[in-house]
Parts: structure tokens; C-alpha cells; sequence
């Protein structure tokens, strides 16, 4: 069996107060609930926080868990998962009883946690969310190109995708790219999915971001790097020069002295966070082609002018 530490899942120490218990789960519960969070592993950890607190909030299961760790059940059967094992006296609000929600308190518990939107059509809390289970639509997964100005500044975009996998009956929808999302997040639109049979809920579309290379950045997290040529005599001697960032030009002081390879750091200009990213300037010392009798001499005058090898290793 694996060992949950349930201590760690909810963020108390071992020796927590039943109320600093109950503060903590309240905190994740709100939100980690897939209902308010589109993260894919939202609906995992909402478990596991409920599995801890069901353990944690109980006496005797706690003095079990705290003695015997994973083996703590000793043969006992024990779901945390889905959205019950709360008891009276969790949440604030009232309307349920120790032995579960009835079937016209369930919304008045979620409206005490995420305060309202959540409507019951009837029969117990458990019954209906086995029933819309049951008649759900499938999820559609789409991989989604945008540009890197589109990741950084956010806004709307309309895009079109068939209704089912290999229909040719497509649909628009416009959405909305939150600002400052990064390579490989998904972003979860709720009933925008695959239809139901027989009038059930719709699955949800879960677009995966895909953000396409740029002609003058790179992107590296939320960090955007830029690579910036500079003439010998610039790096040796420092200049005063506008360099482009996802907002706009800023001015960027090269100090004396610096080498190809080296990065300067524009803080915060990188995709909002949190946290926030930064654009890293990496110099990149471009050399004049030696293309005719006096470049040449130059580079000749130069070579017995300066008493320096790079190669000093």
C-alpha cells in the first residue's frame, strides 16, 4: 500500500489542532475543486486532500494513522476519493448531518465554500453525480498554435475544430488566451466537448498550448531569450543601445569588456507569472569579414597593436 502522508497533503504540522485541520482542508478544498480549477491534476489532488482530512479530522482514525501509518486501516474499507465523508460541523452554513449530505442541503454546502453556482436537479448528491457520469459526453483534446505575442499578452481568438474525432461538421468557438500561458499548458473549457446522447451534459475541451517560434526570441519556461549581435568595438568599449522586447524597446547599457556568451537580464519581461519570467540579452560578438586589402591591414595593425592571445590555456 502506498503511504499518503496526510500531513504533507494538507500542510499542518503532525501535532495540528482539530480547527487549524479543518482551516487548511477548507483552503485546499476551494481550490483544488475541479469545478474552479482546469488544472488536469486538479480533480487528483481534490482526492487526496478529501482522503486526508476524512483521516485527520476523525480521533481515532488520526491516532490509527499516527501509529500504524499506511497499514492504519487494519482491514477497514475506506473511499476518500469523490465528494463525500464531510461530517457535521466542517463547513460553516450548515443543512447536512454526520451521516452525509441530503439530497436538498448539497448545493447549500458548495454555496459556503465557492459561494453559489452550483445547482441540483434532484435525487441525492451521489445518485445525480453517478447519473451525469453516466450520460457525460467525451472530452475533446486539441493542441492549439499561438504566437508568442498571443502567449504573452493574452486576448480572444476563434477557433474551429470538428465536433466529434473525424466528423466533418465543424464548430466555432471564440476563447479566450489568458495572459502569460506557457508551452504545454492546458486550459480547460467546461462543456465544450463531444455531445451526450439522450440530452446528457457535454464532455469539456481541453486545449493544450502550443506556442510557436519566434523570428527573434526563444522561449525557455517563462524566461524569453534574446540573442543581441554586437561589433568587437562595441563589447570592448560599452555602448548605450535600444533592444526589442515582447513590450516594447527598452534602452540597454553594454557595459566595457563583454564577451560573446555572456547574458544581461531585462527582469519581468518574460510571460507573467506567477512567477513573473525574465528576458535574458545574450551576446553574440559579430567580427567584420577581412574582404579586401585594407580590412586586412587593418586586422594586421590590430594583431601587432594588441599583446593578447585567447587562447591562454
Amino acid at each position: 500500500m502506498k503511504y499518503q502522508d496526510y500531513y504533507q497533503i494538507l500542510g499542518v504540522p503532525r501535532d495540528a489542532e482539530k480547527s487549524d485541520i479543518k482551516k487548511a482542508y477548507r483552503k485546499l478544498a476551494r481550490r483544488y475543486h475541479p469545478d474552479v480549477n482546469s488544472e488536469a491534476d486538479a480533480e487528483e489532488k481534490f482526492k487526496e486532500v478529501n482522503e486526508a482530512y476524512e483521516v485527520l479530522k476523525d480521533t481515532d482514525k488520526r491516532q490509527a494513522y499516527d501509529r500504524f501509518g499506511a497499514d492504519w486501516k487494519h482491514g477497514q474499507q475506506f473511499d476518500g476519493g469523490g465528494f463525500g465523508g464531510f461530517q457535521d460541523g466542517d463547513f460553516e452554513g450548515g443543512g447536512y448531518s454526520s451521516g452525509g449530505f441530503s439530497g436538498g442541503d448539497f448545493s447549500d454546502f458548495f454555496e459556503s465554500i465557492f459561494g453559489g453556482g452550483f445547482q441540483q436537479a434532484g435525487g441525492s448528491p451521489f445518485q445525480q453525480g453517478q447519473r451525469q457520469r453516466q450520460r457525460r459526453g467525451a472530452d475533446l483534446q486539441l493542441q492549439l498554435d499561438i504566437t508568442l505575442e498571443e502567449a504573452f499578452n493574452g486576448g480572444s481568438k476563434t477557433i474551429q475544430f470538428a465536433k466529434t474525432p473525424g466528423s466533418a461538421e465543424m464548430k466555432k468557438l471564440k476563447i479566450t488566451i489568458p495572459k502569460g500561458v506557457s508551452q504545454g499548458q492546458k486550459i480547460r473549457l467546461a462543456k465544450q466537448g463531444q455531445a451526450a446522447p439522450h440530452a446528457g451534459e457535454p464532455g469539456d475541451l481541453y486545449l493544450e498550448m502550443n506556442i510557436l517560434p519566434h523570428r527573434l526570441f526563444r522561449l525557455e519556461g517563462r524566461d524569453v531569450i534574446l540573442r543581441l549581435p554586437l561589433t568587437p568595438w562595441e563589447a570592448a568599449a560599452g555602448a548605450s543601445l535600444k533592444v526589442p522586447t515582447l513590450s516594447g524597446s527598452v534602452e540597454l547599457k553594454i557595459k566595457p569588456g563583454m564577451q560573446s556568451g555572456q547574458k544581461m537580464r531585462l527582469k519581468g519581461k518574460g510571460l507573467a507569472g506567477p512567477p513573473a519570467g525574465d528576458q535574458f540579452v545574450e551576446i553574440m560578438i559579430q567580427t567584420p569579414p577581412a574582404d579586401s586589402d585594407t580590412a586586412k591591414q587593418f586586422y594586421q595593425e590590430m594583431q601587432d597593436q594588441f599583446d593578447f592571445n585567447p587562447r591562454s590555456f
